[in-house]
């Protein structure tokens, strides 16, 4: 049996949150959600389990969805961002990661998880 990827979906809006959190579970993935980009890179620096970031671009206060995926990078140079935007789509080319994912609200949730699908089957093996 295939080990559980550990998902961390970081949106400030409930019910996208628990929309999100829903299509991911029914894909089989582990999901850990938060509502701010401070929770998240806390998060992402405390547990070394998360294998995927899905994050909002936009919260209430920073840090933004750009640092979250900066932070996750640091941490796993690898590790599967996706970001989600209805906004700030057009600066994703500046000020996403490499080799990121950019969903536009609204999108379907089946595009959620073929495109964690696609950044965790493109991603190589990490060095042990």
């Amino acid at each position: 049996m295939e080990p559980v990827v550990t998902v961390l979906v970081v949106e400030d809006e409930a019910m996208l949150l628990l929309d999100y959190e829903r299509a991911l579970t029914e894909a089989g993935f582990a999901v850990i959600v938060v509502t701010s980009g401070t929770k998240a890179i806390r998060l992402l620096n405390e547990d070394n389990q998360v294998q995927g970031d899905v994050t909002d671009i936009r919260f209430a206060k920073p840090p933004d969805g750009w640092e979250v995926g900066r932070a996750a990078r640091h941490i796993d140079a690898g590790i599967p961002v996706i970001y989600i935007s209805g906004h700030a789509a057009a600066d994703w080319t500046e000020k996403g990661v490499p080799n990121s994912i950019m969903l536009e609200k609204p999108f379907a949730m089946a595009q959620l998880v073929t495109a964690m699908a696609q950044l965790l089957n493109d991603r190589l093996p990490r060095e042990t």
